[in-house]
């Protein structure tokens, strides 16, 4: 199940380590990791991000659930990044991206006090245990929650419905006097350009949606051949 993963720790030490467990859970394929960072909270209410985890050919994290939940957590002026990549901070701070509800980033909030530190990954994993486990044991406090996918009904019922009303206006128009149909032409051609720009917003992120689930469909087909090279190679080993 596709997963976002958020760890927090009192440090940035045992955050470092458990990005190291995440990487070697990748590795004997218990996880995937599409696109991670470990992120400090400053006593100012900022975000700094200190390190990123490469996740191959999903990217950087600008415009990833998980940059745009970095970019929640910090607030739209609290985000400080550091020298990675050239990234942002207006590339983090997606509302509509972030594809957790409010409840989680309420509860990560609160967890990620001023001076911690924490692991925030968008992973795969079909069970909880291996993360758990090696999380836990360094002190970690594990949140974690299913992604949405892309909410492609509530923007086309949107659009639907703003189409609507430029019928319903049109409609009166034909039967309006000159001053009433100027008005009523003016509301029309705003919820065009709103259609459009919704129209236009809503095809790129499925774009942007489909280019990633390809992206991660090649890192898993890489995890699952690195894995059973592993196992491969443990049963050549002589006892």
């Amino acid at each position: 199940m596709e997963r976002m993963l958020v760890v927090v720790f009192d440090n940035e030490k045992t955050a470092y380590q458990g990005q190291s467990e995440l990487k070697q859970l990748e590795l004997e394929g218990n996880i995937s990791v599409y696109a991670g960072a470990v992120v400090l909270k400053h006593a100012d209410g900022t975000v700094t991000v200190k390190q990123v985890h490469d996740g191959g050919p999903v990217g950087t994290l600008g415009g990833t659930a998980v940059g745009s939940l970095i970019g929640l957590l910090g607030g739209p002026v609290g985000l400080a990044v550091g020298a990675l990549g050239g990234m942002t901070a207006g590339a983090f701070y997606d509302i509509d991206n972030a594809r957790v509800g409010e409840d989680f980033l309420d509860d990560v909030s609160k967890a990620l006090a001023p001076n911690k530190v924490a692991i925030i990954a968008e992973i795969e994993e079909d069970w909880t245990t291996p993360v758990d486990t090696r999380m836990e044991k360094l002190g970690g406090t594990v949140f974690r929650r299913a992604l949405w996918e892309v909410q492609e009904q509530i923007e086309d019922e949107d659009i639907a419905a703003m189409k609507a009303d430029v019928t319903q206006f049109k409609n009166e128009m034909a039967k309006a006097h000159a001053e009433r149909k100027a008005k009523l032409q003016k509301k029309v051609d705003q919820l065009q350009a709103k259609i459009e720009a919704q129209e236009k917003k809503a095809k790129e992120r499925r774009e942007a949606f489909q280019a990633r689930q390809k992206a991660k469909t090649a890192i898993l087909k890489r995890n699952a051949k690195a894995a059973g090279k592993a196992i491969k190679d443990l049963a050549q080993t002589p006892v």
